[in-house]
């Protein structure tokens, strides 16, 4: 664990530093999709495909990006708030796009290692 300062949101100059604490690495998950407006032709042939199988249920597929961040952060709603500004910022283009944090824990979700 690392020291950190930690921050307190004030209306008038965004965050300031309240006091220090021991920081903790969260892995936050970010989904990203096209907006409903915009075209998803991955999505429609996906969606085709998945009707020849037999999966007619299925219906307005769409195929977007799952982004993994790992923060380190003074608590899971100040990693949140760090990874939604990187998603405005960069991941995400807001013309054509849309985020959502989805998940934040302190262990991720999906195995790292490869098989040998």
């Amino acid at each position: 664990m690392r020291m950190l300062w930690s921050t307190k949101k004030n209306r008038h100059s965004g965050f300031r530093i309240t006091k220090k604490l021991d920081s903790v690495k969260y892995f936050v998950y970010i989904a990203i999709e096209r907006k409903e407006a915009i075209l998803d032709p991955q999505g429609k042939a996906v969606e085709h495909s998945l009707g020849s199988l037999g999966f007619r249920q299925i219906e307005n597929t769409r195929i977007g990006k799952l982004v993994r961040l790992t923060v380190e952060a003074a608590s899971p709603a100040e990693a949140s708030v760090v990874a939604g500004q990187a998603a405005e910022k960069l991941l995400a283009n807001p013309i054509m796009e849309t985020f959502s944090v989805i998940q934040i824990t302190d262990k991720p979700l999906l195995s790292t290692s490869r098989p040998a």
